[in-house]
């Protein structure tokens, strides 16, 4: 059973926060969190923490299931395009540049891989008799 977590209006480009969710699409959580742990790049603090909560709400919906036999993974990760907040900069000659504050939307799906595995099946099978 999939696990949801979304974090909205984080104030990073949508750009930068896409090559991190790149970096952990389909990887296991375990892996997942030692990448984000490790990188040099801002937006991984906030996407480490998004993880976590995705971890937690699968915990809740699988309350006799334990998370390291689950063998947990990214099952889906993206990111939209948030709020644009729009600022004026001074430019030379009584000019004036705008400048856009760019904030973004992250959604991570997190499944086990039993589950999904089974689930492909069950749509194959599906498939193949239609």
């Amino acid at each position: 059973m999939e696990a949801v977590a979304r974090l909205r209006n984080q104030p990073t480009s949508p750009r930068k926060m896409r090559l991190l969710a790149d970096l952990i699409r389909g990887l296991d959580v375990e892996q997942a969190l030692n990448t984000l742990k490790f990188s040099t790049k801002h937006p991984s603090v906030p996407l480490e923490k998004l993880l976590l909560s995705a971890i937690a709400n699968w915990r809740v919906k699988n309350e006799g299931t334990d998370v390291a036999s689950a063998d947990l993974f990214v099952k889906t990760i993206f990111v939209d395009g948030g709020r644009v907040l729009k600022r004026m900069r001074p430019a030379p000659q009584g000019r004036a540049y705008r400048v856009r504050k760019r904030s973004n939307h992250i959604t991570i799906i997190v499944d086990s891989r039993s589950a999904a595995t089974a689930e492909n099946t069950k749509t194959e099978n599906s498939n193949t008799q239609a």
